[in-house]
């Protein structure tokens, strides 16, 4: 009988790439659900080494990155900076679809 392997740890291994971490991320801030996103964070979190890895990387104490990534966390925007840089991702605005003029 084949071994199989749970949802989360292949998640995990998923979020190793930085396009499907990306992808992930941006669905998890479409829900418009602050734990969610939180959520979806550790997780990619998780994939780059845990918490104690990631805030070395990150020059962050992984007691505030726990802090930061908990459900009731509200990490300031220089933190999120900071802490998805160390992931290989970046912050970006888009505008919504159809808000733009045609050039």
């Amino acid at each position: 009988m084949p071994k199989t392997s749970s949802y989360q740890k292949d998640l995990i291994e998923s979020l190793k790439d930085p396009c499907e971490a990306a992808a992930y991320l941006n669905a998890a801030i479409e829900e418009g659900d602050r734990s969610v996103f939180l959520l979806a964070l550790r997780n990619v979190a998780e994939a780059h080494g845990g918490m104690a890895a990631l805030a070395e990387k990150a020059n962050l104490s992984r007691e505030s990155l726990y802090r930061m990534l908990s459900k009731k966390g509200n990490p300031e925007i220089k933190s999120l900076y900071t802490l998805l840089h160390a992931m290989g991702l970046r912050l970006a605005i888009e505008a919504e679809p159809n808000t733009c003029e045609a050039a």
